[in-house]
């Protein structure tokens, strides 16, 4: 059974501590690593160098950037969470930890919890989620974190 739509501050409430979400599998290919290297650009060598990275670092190949997992937990959000708001925003974090490297190539998703709901103006709230990034295929995580939204409805 999957949860229940979050429409309003009280379905926040109602889903904090025991409502999980899960995103599909996304690929992380060398075109997203490579265009995420353009975007900020970090361009270092093990992630961006198939062979070099291939030769001489300790990942057998190219890694993600971590930042690059990061970055996509408010897409996996906008796809895993059926949320009905007039508006969203990134809001902050409060604990990050990369737990595991990503191999390019990697298929990874993320799961969600709420961990802490607050009421603020405007009729909205903010939201401490839970998120945990995995890689399939892998006994870790790869990245875990407080990630701080707020909805207005």
């Amino acid at each position: 059974m999957s949860p229940a739509r979050l429409c309003s501050a009280a379905d926040f409430h109602a889903a904090t501590g025991s409502a999980s979400y899960a995103s599909e599998w996304t690929e992380i290919d060398q075109t997203r690593v490579n265009l995420f290297a353009d975007a900020t650009g970090d361009h270092q060598w093990i992630h961006v160098d198939p062979e070099r990275a291939a030769r001489e670092s300790p990942f057998g190949g190219a890694i993600a950037h971590g930042f690059l997992t990061l970055a996509l937990v408010p897409m996996w959000l906008g796809r895993a969470v059926p949320l009905d708001a007039r508006m969203g925003v990134n809001y902050g974090l409060n604990r990050v930890r990369f737990m595991a490297p990503v191999p390019v190539g990697s298929m990874l998703r993320a799961t969600f919890a709420i961990e802490k709901t607050v009421d603020v103006d405007e009729g909205g709230v903010q939201a401490i989620w839970l998120v945990t990034v995995e890689r399939q295929g892998a006994e870790r995580p790869v990245c875990v974190a407080e990630f701080i939204t707020r909805h207005y409805f």
